[in-house]
């Protein structure tokens, strides 16, 4: 079993089906692959993947969730974890957005939907490079 997890955060399921799918495909068990329909459903599977003493390499986040935009929670990710990658998903982030995570977060890429599996194989391929 790997010792390092892949989280993706949408509240859509057929995206995170999507994500993890294809996640899957290219990296195979290299990692553990964990899902969230909200900032709140992540939360907690960080605490579990920590008790468990796994290692979260990237979050990939929507942008537009109930309850708290993918900003403000990828915000709060680098504050906690200033080292983990984070890639913004979205179909409708303003650029104010984008910037202000870029700058407060970190933030590794920004990745459209509708996207490719190879756009998003390329940049989860260069975050766990760093």
């Amino acid at each position: 079993m790997s010792e390092s997890a892949i989280l993706c955060v949408d509240d859509e399921v057929v995206i995170l089906d999507s994500l993890k799918e294809q996640l899957k495909r290219k990296f195979g068990d290299r990692f553990i692959y964990e899902v969230a329909e909200s900032a709140e459903e992540a939360w907690e599977v960080i605490e579990e993947l920590q008790k468990d003493d796994v290692k979260i390499i990237a979050i990939v986040s929507d942008w537009l969730m109930p309850g708290i935009k993918g900003d403000e929670f990828l915000i709060q990710i680098h504050q906690r974890f200033p080292k983990l990658v984070t890639v913004m998903l979205t179909g409708q982030a303003d650029e104010a957005a984008i910037e202000r995570v870029k700058k407060e977060a970190n933030l590794h890429a920004c990745l459209y939907k509708p996207w490719t599996e190879s756009e998003l194989t390329q940049i989860i391929t260069t975050a766990i490079d760093q």
